[in-house]
């Protein structure tokens, strides 16, 4: 059975990277809470 992808908002993509950049958080730290991997994370930080 396949699962079914997931879509994320803009704005939660923002969120999620100014944790990062803004307030110092590792990525996986800031990846934790809301359940994405680190890398998916490093990838929207990378795009922003």
């Amino acid at each position: 059975m396949k699962r079914k992808r997931r879509k994320f908002t803009n704005e939660f993509k923002e969120e999620a990277v100014k944790l990062v950049q803004e307030q110092g958080y590792l990525l996986s730290e800031a990846s934790r809470n809301p359940g994405i991997h680190a890398n998916l994370l490093g990838q929207w930080k990378r795009e922003y």
